[in-house]
C-alpha cells in the first residue's frame, strides 16, 4: 500500500499539485475538521459510490488516524485504481504535524 505523510501532502499542495482528497469519516466528523476541496463518502458508502471516484485520479485517503483510510486504499487499489496514497496519521497525524490549528479527536 502507498502512503503519503502530512508534511509531504502540504509540500504537494503547496506546490501546486492537486490530488483528489477523498475523505471517508462520517459527516459528523467532517465537521470537526477536514482539509478543503475534500470528496466525502464515508467509509462503509465507497463501494456503492465508486462511480464518483475517478480511476485514474491521483487520490489521498483520509480519515481520523489512518485507519479507515488504509482500509480504503488497499480496497481501491483492488479495484484498480491507479495511484492511491493513504494519509498517514490521518487528521491526528496532519494536525500534530503540519496545522496545529486543525482539531483532533
Amino acid at each position: 500500500m502507498k502512503e503519503v505523510t502530512g508534511p509531504e501532502l502540504a509540500a504537494e499542495l503547496a506546490a501546486g499539485k492537486s490530488p483528489l482528497l477523498l475523505d471517508v469519516r462520517e459527516p459528523n466528523e467532517l465537521e470537526i475538521s477536514k482539509l478543503p476541496g475534500v470528496l466525502a463518502i464515508p467509509m462503509g458508502q465507497v463501494p456503492a459510490r465508486l462511480a464518483e471516484v475517478p480511476k485514474d485520479a491521483d487520490i489521498v485517503v483520509i480519515c481520523r488516524s489512518g485507519g479507515r483510510s488504509g482500509q480504503i486504499t488497499q480496497f481501491l487499489t483492488d479495484q484498480g485504481y491507479g495511484l492511491v496514497r493513504n494519509l498517514i496519521g490521518g487528521m491526528n497525524g496532519w494536525a500534530d504535524q503540519v496545522d496545529p490549528t486543525t482539531t483532533k479527536y
